[in-house]
């Protein structure tokens, strides 16, 4: 697991052709808006999130972000102990995000 400033995290994103973004947020959040093209599984939904998580390619490289960079920590440390290979959890989370954002339909 890797902690990236946004900067770090979107050149890495945009340079990966192995990428998943995973969005950890709750849904009240992410009706707020959301990074584009983002899974969304959330990290408050406890075995129900893991059995999610399970689901997933381990050999992708996941960018995960929350809304202030906690949860998405907490989440790549969980991928981690899952044998994810990569999982960067973006600082500053959603609240700091300056990039494209999509809104549920």
């Amino acid at each position: 697991m890797a902690d990236l400033s946004q900067d770090d995290w979107v050149k890495q994103l945009e340079a990966d052709n192995n990428a998943v973004i995973l969005d950890v947020r709750t849904e009240a959040e992410i009706n707020d808006g959301f990074i584009p093209n983002a899974i969304k599984i959330d990290i408050y939904k406890g075995q129900e999130f893991i059995d999610e998580l399970e689901a997933l390619d381990k050999s992708k490289n996941y960018y995960v972000y929350c809304r202030s960079g906690a949860r998405s920590g907490q989440a790549c440390g969980i991928m981690d102990q899952l044998g994810f290979e990569n999982a960067y959890n973006l600082e500053g989370g959603f609240m700091e995000w300056e990039g494209d954002v999509a809104t549920p339909d």
